[in-house]
């Protein structure tokens, strides 16, 4: 099947096609860097990391821009919270742009450590003051901007299609809306698009026609988005807390401007829950990704995430975890035994026939699920399908070739696909002497079975088991694997 894809915009399945033949562009909502990254960050960019990845399996020539916001991101969505960088400054009693590097060196890290490839590039809207200045204007001009005592304002009653993404009518925003007696809106349902810095103690402040001040943290996305992928581009990604405002703002002030009509597919990542509960600083259950990952493999993380649609909450537990590392293990598992026979055997297998078309059937299936919206969860069922496949396969009669087949599948999936295995021939990691020494152990263990001391062999085994060395007997002798 061609690739389908869940169009937010439109609220239905359909055939993706991009605006360009063998191209796509694709531009995702980057976090704001006040703070380390938690759980959360980690579905979004894991979700958007597999769907990028899948797209250049299939062969399209991607342009992925992320962008990372590094002023203006209000604490609220009304226009008169405080900037959350700025805030972080002054507890940390430091610049800024100290506070945002601090950050986005973190943010990089926990990506890197988590398997997800950098996009092509990454956009500050520091760096990008001059365009966002740029759009104001153009929208300005349009009609669907004023200003007042140095803040512009969009004006959302002059753009009939706003709500066009969240399905908000105008009735709707206005009974959302907090008016704030001081505000110099002249609807509660307008939004910022340059903010006066006069007064505030705003560091961070550019000059403009109207006032030394800071963009809205909404324009920042669509002024970058359409100078690096054009007036309209394929995809745009985010979380599905951001459709309304930030995204809804974004579609209105895109084509207000004249430019284009933005993006074509919108994809949404849903939340993460704790334990049932949704995940928040102020409700003491935000769980920092650095701490996943003292005590967790990346791949379990990244197991765990993608065994949940990307549009659908998670729910994250110590025994979600815990399943997802015994998932990795039976992976390892599996591509050990493969190694064993492609590197033991080369004759024609009596199974040869059978796995082979298991194998055949599985990457179909697996490819089908992926072209039905990245759905993750059916194509890691298929996956562990093969992996019980292989397994049995194993202990029969496999020829070297069929072993092959099986671990380039696997491989795809596993490792270049879905990051949810460890890379290279065994998942063992300790450099040159680990090896040796796992096999000195595996032969003494092997003599104290021989002389039926049971208690010595299951105490080795148990005591790697407590180092998170699994020991997999077999017919020809014993294996291992981290």
């Amino acid at each position: 099947m061609t690739l389908h894809v869940y169009n937010s915009l439109s609220r239905k399945k359909e055939a993706f096609v991009p605006l360009e033949e063998g191209k796509v562009g694709i531009y995702v909502c980057g976090p704001t860097v006040y703070g380390h990254s938690h759980v959360g960050h980690a579905k979004s960019y894991v979700a958007f990391d597999v769907i990028v990845k899948w797209l250049r399996h299939l062969d399209y020539s991607v342009r992925y821009v992320q962008n990372i916001t590094d002023v203006g991101h209000l604490t609220d969505n009304d226009d008169d919270g405080e900037d959350k960088i700025l805030r972080q400054a002054q507890i940390d009693k430091v610049h800024p742009l100290e506070v945002v590097d601090e950050y986005m060196r973190s943010y990089f890290e926990d990506m890197e450590a988590l398997g997800v490839a950098h996009p092509n590039m990454y956009v500050r809207a520091t760096q990008h003051i001059g365009e966002q200045i740029q759009q104001i204007e153009q929208i300005i001009a349009a009609g669907h901007a004023y200003e007042i005592g140095g803040n512009v304002y969009f004006d959302v009653a002059s753009f009939p299609e706003y709500g066009i993404l969240s399905g908000r009518t105008a009735e709707d925003q206005r009974e959302g809306s907090r008016v704030n007696v001081r505000s110099d809106k002249r609807d509660p349902r307008d939004f910022a698009l340059w903010k006066s810095a006069e007064g505030t103690g705003h560091i961070l402040r550019w000059k403009s026609p109207w006032s030394e001040g800071f963009p809205g943290w909404h324009v920042e996305c669509s002024a970058m988005a359409m100078k690096y992928l054009g007036g309209s581009f394929d995809i745009h990604g985010g979380g599905n807390e951001n459709k309304f405002p930030h995204h809804e703002c974004e579609i209105a002030q895109a084509r207000a401007s004249g430019q284009g009509n933005f993006a074509r597919y919108w994809l949404h990542n849903n939340m993460i829950n704790v334990d049932d509960q949704k995940m928040g600083k102020s409700l003491g259950n935000a769980i920092m990704l650095k701490d996943v990952l003292k005590e967790s493999r990346p791949e379990a993380m990244r197991l765990f995430l993608l065994s949940t649609h990307y549009s659908r909450p998670s729910n994250y537990t110590q025994k979600g975890i815990q399943s997802a590392e015994a998932g990795v293990d039976r992976l390892t598992t599996a591509r050990a035994a493969l190694l064993e026979v492609i590197q033991t055997k080369a004759t024609e297998g009596t199974e040869d026939a059978t796995y082979l078309g298991q194998v055949e059937s599985s990457v179909q299936a697996m490819t089908d699920a992926m072209n039905d919206d990245f759905n993750s969860p059916v194509a890691i069922s298929a996956l562990f399908d093969l992996v019980t496949q292989t397994n049995r396969a194993v202990t029969e009669s496999l020829s070297a070739a069929a072993a092959q087949k099986g671990l380039e599948a696997m491989t795809t999936f596993a490792v270049s696909i879905f990051g949810i295995m460890p890379q290279g021939e065994s998942a063992s990691s300790g450099g040159e002497l680990e090896s040796p020494l796992m096999d000195l152990i595996l032969d003494l263990r092997q003599l104290a079975r021989e002389e039926k001391n049971w208690g010595a062999a299951d105490l080795i085994r148990d005591r790697l088991g407590a180092l998170g060395v699994t020991v997999n007997d077999k017919k020809d002798g014993a294996t291992w694997q981290r």
